[in-house]
């Protein structure tokens, strides 16, 4: 029998799941931190990633052969050793269409009805109305960038306010609750239509700085952007220039290029800007959903067969 490790404390009900699910097989946490690192070196299936590990995990020879992500980006993985070693990975996606859907309203409603300028007001005791007006969402047009399990819950969400749904992916598969459906090269095209922008891609070569000065160039005026996908996927001077010489209306943003943002950073300054500190995936229900997709794959791994769920192509990295 093989061995899983999980480099993070697991609940006694997470624990008793994975058990259940494997009899017979040892099952570490990192409550036992002093003999972690030995448990390391034996461990077939990994639950969770720490660099710090990486030189006892990826060895010639390591008895590796999974590795459960946490989250669902990997680019910070060294994606191209697992290839060497063949080693497959798997992340969380499908554990955050709930939480990062609502957070993404949450921003969406609040900049549009002027709520955080409210907020501000309220902090300084300060009672004033809003000189540009606060706006409506019901009826305008969202764009949906990366229609994943999260850009197609946020879809359906849009539909309870009217809204006209696009959406950009790779292919062409349509999406049900997504009106038209665009691919990376009309992505100008898309932009100018959107009263709201909501950037879920992952970053990759190909996202890398997706989302520079001709693409704010293409939104209206008006448009908010919205972005809960990876921070790097944005040329954020390109944004800082667009939020000051008003190209755009506003900001909700819960990733950036640099993490945690400077606190001397200028997105700071800017008072059409929401940001929150990259938590648009937190929820008390994570890791029990997390560990349901990783039971699931393990039963089949168990049978000798490869993970079904949440597989990433290390070469295309999501």
């Amino acid at each position: 029998m093989g061995k899983i490790v999980a480099v993070r404390p697991l609940e006694e009900e997470i624990r008793g799941r994975i058990k259940a699910a494997a009899p017979g097989w040892e099952l570490v946490d990192s409550r036992d931190a002093q003999e972690l690192e030995r448990h390391l070196q034996e461990a077939e299936v990994l639950m969770g990633w720490k660099s710090s590990y990486a030189d006892l995990l990826l060895r010639d020879g390591t008895s590796l052969k999974w590795v459960q992500n946490w989250g669902a980006g990997v680019e910070h993985l060294p994606l191209k050793r697992f290839r060497e070693l063949g080693i497959v990975l798997t992340n969380a996606s499908g554990v955050h269409p709930f939480p990062i859907s609502e957070h993404i309203f949450a921003l969406l409603l609040s900049l549009t009805r002027r709520v955080h300028t409210a907020i501000r007001n309220q902090a300084a005791r300060r009672w004033d109305l809003p000189e540009e007006g606060i706006g409506e969402a019901h009826g305008k047009t969202i764009g949906i960038l990366g229609v994943g399990a999260i850009g197609s819950e946020t879809a359906r969400l849009a539909k309870a306010f009217h809204m006209t749904v696009l959406g950009l992916r790779n292919s062409d598969k349509p999406d049900e609750w997504v009106d038209r459906m665009y691919k990376p090269e009309q992505l100008n095209e898309l932009l100018a239509e959107c009263d709201y922008v909501v950037n879920c891609l992952p970053h990759t070569r190909e996202t890398e700085k997706l989302i520079g000065k001709a693409q704010f160039a293409a939104m209206k005026a008006g448009a908010f952007y919205i972005n809960i996908g990876r921070g790097a996927t944005t040329d954020t001077e390109a944004l800082v220039e667009a939020l000051r010489n008003a190209a755009i209306a506003g900001a909700g943003l819960d990733v950036f290029e640099e993490e945690p943002l400077p606190s001397d950073h200028p997105l700071y300054e800017l008072e059409q800007v929401i940001i929150t500190p990259h938590n648009a995936g937190a929820s008390p229900s994570y890791n029990e959903r997390l560990v349901t997709i990783f039971i699931d794959n393990l039963k089949l791994y168990l049978q000798g067969q490869p993970p079904g769920v949440n597989v990433v192509d290390l070469v295309r990295q999501y």
